[in-house]
């Protein structure tokens, strides 16, 4: 007999028992990777139809001003003597605001100091002559012509002092006593209102108005009991408002309140501001008992161009467009979506007015994001 010892059959169920778990194994792996590949299925949402009111607005930015707003300019060149206001009184038409000190010029004084030195000369020879005019005339060696003609002269050499006088006065005063009360110095409110600005101080220099300068600025004056709306529409939306127009104001430091106004004036002209056309507009402002409405307030006017109130609507950010027609993905079954055409209307720039392709049990899916590239 051999020394050899047969293999045992238990050694041949391993290996085949061994090569089943690997065979299994594998196939596990590979069922798995394919599960995995094809991921979940996707979830989509969705959005139904509303009815509600749509309001197409046209919204122009701007501040709230006085209608009117005046400047108080001097009227001599000098130093601010004295201030008699400060932003915030109320003044009525014809009070004084403030004292302006004059500073003569050199040039103007002198020639005017020239003026009357060159009358009293003038005025002296004039009388000697019309004294001498008299004793001739009383000893009938003078006609009674000449005496008046000397006399005349008299007169009107002293009437040229006069006015010399006036002159150096007005040089060194900023007026002439002679004509009363020296106006030019005492500056005086020309309207009733409330003071907005007084960008001088007392001794600083003002520089008179005339054609040639705007002159100085003592305080601004306005009423503000008429206040307006100033503001900007872009040109896309000027061609669709029109003058008479309801204007709903909102005030930016008034947080909860709006104010009803009346549009007044559209600008003829646009002008390009930071690359877009844009026209002035004004409103009337419709003030409130009790509010505080104060000048330069940032503020937004919206104008109704177009109101459809209880239509069925649909958020503009569900919309898709293929060339110039709008369509939504509709679902018909669990997880089936169909394109459906619409017809749309007017739009507030957040919903949209829906006039045919959905209804209100319609679920629409909201449009996924396009993969770049």
């Amino acid at each position: 007999m051999s020394g050899r010892k047969k293999p045992s059959r238990w050694r041949g169920v391993v290996a085949a028992a061994s090569v089943a778990l690997l065979v299994l194994a594998f196939l596990g792996t590979l069922v798995f990777l394919y599960l995995k590949s094809q991921g979940d299925a996707p979830v989509f949402k969705t959005e139904t139809p509303k009815v509600t009111d749509i309001v197409k607005k046209a919204v122009a930015t701007g501040s709230i001003v006085p209608r009117r707003e005046v400047q108080i300019k001097a009227r001599v060149s000098g130093i601010v003597k004295e201030l008699r206001v400060q932003p915030g009184d109320l003044v009525d038409k014809g009070m004084l605001i403030a004292e302006i000190k004059i500073v003569p010029n050199m040039a103007a004084l002198t020639q005017a100091e020239a003026a009357v030195h060159k009358a009293r000369i003038a005025v002296k020879h004039a009388e000697a002559e019309h004294h001498r005019a008299e004793r001739l005339s009383g000893g009938g060696l003078l006609s009674e012509r000449a005496l008046s003609e000397r006399k005349l002269d008299f007169n009107l050499r002293r009437a040229e002092l006069s006015a010399a006088h006036s002159q150096l006065q007005v040089v060194k005063e900023g007026a002439s006593r002679s004509r009363g009360e020296t106006a030019n110095t005492k500056i005086r409110s020309t309207v009733a209102g409330t003071v907005l600005e007084v960008p001088v101080e007392e001794g600083g220099s003002v520089i008179e108005s005339n054609n040639f300068n705007e002159g100085t600025t003592i305080a601004v004056v306005a009423d503000m009991g008429d206040m307006i709306f100033l503001g900007r529409i872009d040109e896309a939306d000027v061609d669709k408002v029109r003058t008479g127009m309801a204007v709903n104001i909102r005030i930016g430091a008034i947080d909860e309140r709006q104010f009803e106004g009346k549009l007044e004036t559209i600008a003829p002209k646009g002008q390009q501001i930071e690359g877009a056309i844009q026209f002035e507009i004004k409103a009337a402002l419709n003030r409130e008992k009790g509010v505080v409405i104060r000048a330069g307030y940032s503020a937004n006017a919206e104008i109704v161009l177009e109101e459809k109130p209880q239509v069925l609507a649909v958020s503009e950010s569900l919309l898709q467009f293929e060339g110039d027609q709008p369509y939504v993905e509709v679902e018909t079954a669990p997880g089936v979506y169909e394109r459906q055409d619409l017809t749309v209307g007017i739009s507030d720039g957040i919903n949209i007015e829906v006039k045919d392709g959905v209804t209100a049990e319609s679920k629409i899916r909201q449009p996924q994001p396009k993969p770049q590239g």
